[in-house]
């Protein structure tokens, strides 16, 4: 969430990286919580100074009655009644105000890093490279959802019948394949400094709000309504969520964290090409990696988690390009994202598979993510976060781009981990 003295003392620019954004509301977003703010503090001054005039009659009290002055003391026992009334009908106004403009701030997304791109839609985006050779398949190749039927190694209607669509059920090499891919990720993640954790599954209201995902994804996200939890979308958020209510020593950062979970996602479609397969799903597997950064060392963070996801890419020998998004195709939270997309042959089109991005302190100023710096003043930190990576899409592009009369070659950096490699 945006900083109240970062749109207080920079409205015009506020409104401006909103505009960008392409909300039409930003001027109307931008008054409402400088105006809240303005009569937030209004309120604390009225609230502070009844305080202190009520304290100050009281110790008059006791004076008084040391005095035997009852009948001048019993007069300013009425007006500290009258004081102790308006201070609790400010307090509560206060409370509003507060609620108010915390609602307020959440309903702003973060503002876009200079370098973002114009523009609102997928076709804004900027292509920054492309790596790899496009493959040439052989006549009569198949999209991965035909090679999954054919080699039996995803089961969708099995899913569909104990879960529903969007739910498939690996078996025999596809399983093997899936957990060959989280190793290989774990590993290459560890090898770059990043500390393995298994975070839950499952995350409460104020995690969800600590990294972004409430009140804006609410509708979402799998939800234990009775309990008010929430099944993951990613490993990002518990993760993240580690780091919640902390002050760390500038000295320990950046804090580097790496985990594999299942993701759930409620949004992933139902119909068209663009979801068959494994091109959208409502539970997925994913190796997430996570920083906590100085700000003056972010940016530096991000390109170099960019580049450790591609680096995985050339291993898996997957041609891939790296998009710049545009300011209106980015997620919420996210001052830059880079997205990585591998080539699918089969299918002919570019599939996501890592979204890469620095959110600058917009999590931080959510999760009360601070450090001390050499001045021993609190400041806030930074948050990236990165798929390295996704595995359906993955899988998708491996079966197709890889495909033969004899069979899907495994790729060769996966072969210690399958123990096989080809999948006939």
């Amino acid at each position: 969430m945006l900083a109240i003295a970062t749109i207080a003392n920079n409205e015009a620019a506020t409104v401006q990286g909103l505009i960008k954004r392409g909300l039409a509301n930003a001027q109307h977003l931008v008054d409402q919580v400088v105006k809240l703010n303005q009569s937030r503090k209004e309120t604390q001054a009225k609230l502070d100074e009844t305080l202190a005039a009520s304290n100050n009659l009281s110790r008059q009290i006791g004076q008084l009655m040391k005095e035997e002055k009852r009948e001048e003391a019993e007069a300013v026992k009425l007006k500290t009644a009258e004081l102790k009334n308006s201070s609790k009908t400010l307090t509560e106004t206060l409370r509003r105000y507060e609620e108010q403009l915390q609602q307020a701030l959440y309903n702003i997304p973060n503002l876009p890093h200079e370098s973002v791109p114009e523009g609102m839609r997928a076709e804004d985006n900027e292509v920054v490279l492309e790596s790899g050779e496009l493959p040439t398949l052989p006549e009569g190749a198949l999209p991965h959802w035909e090679l999954i039927e054919k080699y039996n190694i995803i089961d969708f209607a099995l899913g569909n019948k104990i879960s529903g669509a969007g739910f498939p059920v690996y078996k025999g090499k596809g399983a093997q394949l899936q957990r060959a891919l989280v190793n290989f990720f774990l590993d290459k993640a560890r090898e770059a400094g990043y500390l393995e954790v298994q975070p839950p599954l499952l995350i409460n209201e104020d995690s969800g709000y600590g990294t972004g995902q409430l009140p804006d994804k609410e509708g979402q996200m799998y939800e234990v309504v009775d309990q008010k939890l929430f099944l993951i979308p990613t490993s990002e958020v518990p993760i993240t969520n580690m780091y919640r209510d902390i002050i760390l020593r500038e000295a320990d950062l950046p804090m580097k964290n790496t985990g594999y979970t299942p993701c759930f996602r409620r949004e992933a479609g139902s119909w068209g090409a663009h979801v068959r397969g494994l091109n959208r799903l409502h539970q997925f597997d994913k190796v997430e990696i996570v920083q906590v950064s100085h700000p003056a060392q972010s940016y530096q963070a991000l390109e170099e988690m960019l580049l450790h996801a591609r680096q995985l890419l050339d291993q898996l020998e997957l041609p891939y390009r790296v998009l710049k998004l545009c300011a209106g195709d980015m997620g919420f939270t996210a001052a830059l994202t880079y997205d990585l997309e591998v080539y699918s042959a089969a299918q002919q089109k570019w599939l996501e598979v890592s979204s890469v991005s620095n959110l600058e302190t917009y999590q931080a100023n959510r999760l009360k993510l601070r450090y001390k710096d050499e001045n021993n003043k609190t400041q806030m930190l930074h948050t990236l976060n990165g798929s390295a990576l996704a595995l359906p899409r993955i899988v998708a592009a491996i079966l197709e781009n890889n495909q033969s009369a004899d069979g899907v070659k495994v790729p060769e950096v996966l072969v210690p981990y399958t123990g096989f490699d080809t999948i006939s």
